[in-house]
């Protein structure tokens, strides 16, 4: 079988590599793919999100299986597109995906399921939002504990933690009146900052079988320590101890199960990845969002972990027949994702800085490095491309031996500007000397 697969992140590097693994596997197209993905599959030259493209490749290369990988061309309806050419495709429809593509459907679905989130507002007329924010803190200089989001995609970015006033104030003005997120601040939420812990868990669905995966955690600010403005991600690490087997059910019950029969109520049932985003308060677990994909880059420590086909998942959610296969199994050893950016990543960066020791990170033991914002010039050396660049990932026989792997790989690649966060997973190691503490 030929599978295709949209995008070019490291989830998409990810799914390529572990894809080819498969024995039902002829073939790996990406689309377009980066350098890593040159290497591990065939890159074809189409855009994410050019769908008539997309659909002419699938049918002339007679590709048995798509499957996408990022949120725009979700959002634009490519699994639409290509199931009315009667295609293959893994993914939610364009109806569906609204759980990811706008954060006010979103919060709508979650208070029709009586699914746990913050307390929310939403607004289009940013005089209506800053009336808001100035009549419930009216003090110039008040504590603001609120999250003001952009409605719309904005690339993990559109969305801004307020302690003070002012901060929301000015965030309101960004969103809506300096139109930094584009369309996406057309219209925003307002919510309730809470406080705890973030935990990611992904579960695969055909719309009525749930596979919940291993729950990981994702470290979205720049800084160590959680500082600095948001990312699409600085790294991951899976299984996060912070969410154990009891959580875990209960996270399926309550959050997972309502979300999915409340979107097959509204006739826009979902099929492919649910990720929820969960802050885990002291009154129990909260959904801040959802996304409709594999996450980046929760994917490339979970892939890692995998050890059965996971064509054979794929298909399952296509077919419906969730139900019918095996329960996938896992690799005991956790993982972790560092990724490596450039310098000014979230904000302004170069790109085109040649790379050295990719090769030499690989060779670590139990390392894979997947390429996220990377292409290849004429003389096939790579060069950097976007912000996150690559997501350098290690398994360990403990968190801390992971940690170690993948530390000692980042330290073999060189770029002029490259830079990452030295503490990803140490919230678990922190984590479990609280628990042995208490």
């Amino acid at each position: 079988m030929k599978i295709l697969i949209i995008g070019n992140g490291g989830r998409e590097h990810a799914l390529a590599w572990k894809i080819k693994q498969s024995p039902r596997v002829k073939e790996v197209f990406v689309a377009p793919g980066n350098a890593g993905t040159a290497l591990d599959a065939v890159n074809v030259p189409i855009g994410v999100s050019d769908i008539a493209e997309l659909v002419k490749f699938a049918k002339q290369e007679r590709i048995g299986l798509t499957v996408v990988g990022p949120e725009a061309p979700l959002a634009l309806g490519v699994v639409d597109a290509f199931e009315s050419e009667k295609l293959r495709v893994f993914g939610p429809t364009g109806a569906a995906a609204q759980l990811e593509s706008s954060k006010a459907f979103c919060k709508n679905v979650l208070r029709q399921a009586d699914v746990p989130t913050a307390d929310f507002q939403i607004f289009r007329d940013p005089d209506d939002a800053m009336r808001f924010v100035k009549g419930r803190f009216p003090g110039e200089r008040d504590r603001c504990p609120v999250v003001v989001k952009a409605d719309g995609l904005a690339a993990g970015k559109g969305v801004i933690v307020c302690k003070r006033r002012n901060e929301a104030l000015d965030a309101i003005d960004r969103i809506a009146r300096r139109k930094e997120f584009g369309s996406a601040g057309s219209q925003m939420i307002i919510e309730e900052r809470l406080e705890g812990q973030e935990a990611s868990v992904l579960a695969i669905t055909d719309g009525r079988t749930i596979l919940p995966l291993p729950p990981a955690q994702d470290h979205k600010p720049a800084f160590d320590g959680d500082k600095g403005p948001n990312t699409g991600g600085m790294g991951a690490y899976c299984p996060t101890p912070m969410v154990d087997d009891a959580l875990l059910a209960w996270i399926e019950e309550h959050v997972l199960v309502p979300t999915i029969h409340t979107m097959k109520r509204n006739r826009k049932p979902f099929r492919g990845v649910l990720y929820a985003g969960l802050m885990l308060t002291q009154t129990g677990p909260k959904v801040l969002e959802y996304n409709c994909r594999f996450g980046d880059p929760e994917c490339q420590p979970l892939l890692m972990r995998l050890k059965s086909d996971l064509v054979e998942i794929l298909e399952a959610v296509v077919d419906q027949k969730l139900d019918q296969i095996d329960a996938p199994e896992w690799d005991p050893r956790p993982a972790i994702c560092v990724v490596m950016a450039s310098q000014g990543y979230p904000g302004d960066y170069e790109k085109g800085k040649p790379i050295t020791g990719i090769q030499a990170a690989d060779e670590v033991p139990d390392v894979k490095v997947f390429h996220a914002g990377t292409r290849l010039d004429q003389e096939n050396n790579v060069l950097t491309d976007g912000g996150r660049v690559l997501g350098v990932t290690a398994l360990g026989e403990s968190i801390s031996v992971a940690k170690l792997n993948a530390y000692t790989a980042v330290q073999k690649i060189r770029w002029a500007g490259a830079w990452c966060r030295k503490d990803i997973s140490d919230k678990a190691l922190t984590f479990a000397a609280e628990v042995q503490e208490h």
